[in-house]
């Protein structure tokens, strides 16, 4: 999970839409606006362009009228981390509110051979971290076994993307040889910025990495 900025104000289509008997949530621009909000990225798995779409309540809303229809509490997920996460995970992190610091109470990390889950690593004792940590723990590495098969082809996915990330780093190293360094650079750079596949886990290859650190740390600054 990374930080989101939530554009506002809400679209203006939601306080209609509450009014009615049978309204939709998924009005107008909500869409498209969620869309670009979190750069069309599920904000759980941090996959770039899911198959399939949530529209997610962050708080479940139980059918309260005010959380369903709150522009605050609509997010942007796939299916499978919304059948993960569902209304049984309450007291999470919220991504879209800077303070609560999510990419940094969090460690994700996952060891660029197949078959290996993704581990994560609640760094505070706060319940919403760790409740955080339980829920990206089931998203990555699957509960039931149909979940688990779904789990993998995210992990399959994100294996190819550190795949990726690690050999640009080595040739950025000068471990290989790769003609321009800048546009190395460049291609990293785009690896690390929020628009990216799994941006978490990336950075904290950088972050783990001493010599990374120290030469690409001002990449993570956003």
């Amino acid at each position: 999970m990374i930080y989101f900025e939530k554009s506002q104000p809400a679209p203006e289509c939601l306080e209609r839409e509450k009014s009615k008997a049978s309204g939709d949530y998924k009005c107008d621009d909500v869409l498209d606006r969620l869309k670009s909000d979190f750069c069309n990225k599920c904000y759980i798995c941090e996959m770039s362009s899911p198959p399939s779409i949530n529209v997610e309540h962050f708080v479940p809303h139980e059918n309260k009228v005010d959380l369903k229809f709150s522009w605050d509490n609509l997010f942007w997920s796939c299916a499978h981390c919304n059948n993960n996460k569902l209304a049984r995970f309450k007291n999470l992190l919220n991504c879209t509110q800077k303070d609560d610091n999510v990419e940094l109470r969090l460690r994700q990390s996952c060891n660029p051979f197949p078959f290996e889950r993704v581990r994560i690593e609640a760094l505070d004792n706060d319940a919403r971290t760790i409740e955080t940590k339980s829920l990206l723990e089931e998203v990555y590495n699957g509960t039931t076994k149909l979940k688990t098969m779904e789990a993998a082809n995210i992990r399959d996915a994100l294996l190819r993307e550190i795949q990726d990330f690690q050999e640009l780093l080595f040739y950025f190293c000068d471990l290989k040889p790769f003609g321009d360094k800048a546009i190395v650079l460049g291609r990293i750079e785009g690896h690390l910025n929020r628009k990216s596949s799994f941006t978490a886990i990336k950075r904290w290859i950088i972050r783990d990495n001493p010599c990374m650190r120290e030469k690409l740390g001002y990449l993570l600054a956003e």
